[in-house]
């Protein structure tokens, strides 16, 4: 990987959370070149479900969770009407990334290709 941040969604977490060797590859190799990878909060809370999240809270341990500020929370609402797309996380995935100029690690690239479409954004995606 080019060096740059990396934002993980959600997809990112169930997969770190289930042992996936891609993740875990990914995310030993942003550690090794000390980049601190972003979980921002929505996406926390979209992937926890409690208990014993042993593969997901390792993972955590070695990201910033980012939470989610009043100007954040405006800039989201207007992208997601740009966009057109109603789910405020997979938005606030891409608005972040993009203010980061991240690469976002992800499951399921389509609805965050489409956001990123509608502010012009380049957005580089991983997928596991």
């Amino acid at each position: 990987m080019a060096e740059y941040g990396i934002t993980y969604d959600a997809g990112a977490l169930v997969a770190a959370d289930r042992a996936d060797r891609r993740m875990r590859a990914i995310h030993e190799d942003a550690l090794r070149r000390g980049i601190l990878p972003t979980v921002p909060a929505g996406v926390l809370a979209q992937a926890w479900r409690g208990g014993p999240q042993a593969g997901l809270s390792r993972v955590l341990k070695g990201c910033r969770v980012e939470p989610l500020t009043e100007e954040q929370a405006r800039a989201v609402g207007r992208l997601a009407g740009t966009a057109g797309h109603d789910d405020t996380i997979d938005v606030a995935v891409v608005e972040g990334a993009v203010r980061r100029s991240d690469a976002v690690v992800t499951s399921d690239p389509d609805d965050l290709e489409r956001v990123a479409a509608a502010v012009g954004g380049a957005l580089r995606l991983v997928v596991v």
